[in-house]
């Protein structure tokens, strides 16, 4: 049986913070087992490194200002999308999907205002350098502190180009198979999969994300208990597909 169980007491996160400490004290009065799944939000993770930028040091450029003006977004927001992206792949008005330079393919290049604290009202959040990195240490910090073995998820809200609403997706992880690969083994009446991956950290992402919420619930921490996964070790940027394969570009 799947058990998805929110860790309470986190509390606003600052630049700087111990993630690892504080996430392990959360997690103590839960007590955690070798195998259980923390699904963290990845806010929580860029504000602690600081990925916090204020708009007022924004200078934007000729093309941020032409795209700005087209689509009615700030053109110092659009400033920071355009440098923190390869590629804009859409934009429309109030509309602006662009290539992430992690490869994600998102909203705004996964830059939010929301649910950031009201300390810095003019600012905005990026997402971490290095996803699948910043898993990797809070593995380890707490595997240090409370002595479990951890799989770890960074999660964040993805919309999807052909259904409405949004679901979290995994944009990194340590500890657990992000994507499986089935292809070549049988299904149940003997036939050999030939296309079958399975995406664990989305699935973990979403799941989570029913008990996070998506507005003021304050829940930006899920521990997954009960979920038997197959022993490897595959990051979050695997799940992300080769220019070479989009077929949609």
């Amino acid at each position: 049986m799947i058990h998805i169980l929110p860790v309470p007491g986190i509390g606003e996160i600052a630049s700087g913070d111990d993630l690892g400490a504080l996430l392990g004290r959360a997690l103590a009065p839960l007590a955690p087992e070798t195998g259980d799944i923390l699904v963290v939000t990845q806010k929580i993770v860029s504000k602690a490194e600081g990925q916090r930028v204020a708009l007022s040091t924004v200078t934007p450029g000729a093309r941020a200002i032409e795209i700005a003006g087209a689509i009615g977004k700030d053109p110092r927001l659009v400033e920071l999308v355009l440098a923190e992206s390869t590629q804009v792949v859409r934009a429309a008005p109030n509309v602006l999907i662009t290539r992430h330079r992690l490869g994600l393919v998102m909203a705004n290049a996964g830059i939010d205002a929301s649910n950031i604290g009201t300390a810095q009202p003019d600012s905005v959040l990026l997402l971490p350098k290095d996803p699948d990195a910043s898993a990797a240490g809070l593995r380890d910090a707490i595997q240090a502190r409370l002595g479990v073995k951890l799989g770890i998820v960074l999660s964040d809200s993805f919309g999807r180009p052909w259904r409405n609403g949004v679901v979290n997706v995994a944009i990194g992880s340590a500890g657990l198979p992000a994507i499986h690969d089935k292809r070549g083994g049988l299904d149940r009446d003997g036939r050999p999969l030939q296309v079958t991956q399975i995406a664990y950290g989305d699935l973990l992402a979403s799941a989570a994300g029913l008990a996070m919420g998506e507005a003021a619930e304050g829940l930006p921490v899920v521990l997954v208990r009960g979920c038997l996964l197959p022993d490897e070790d595959i990051p979050a940027a695997r799940l992300v597909r080769p220019l070479g394969e989009d077929l949609f570009q």
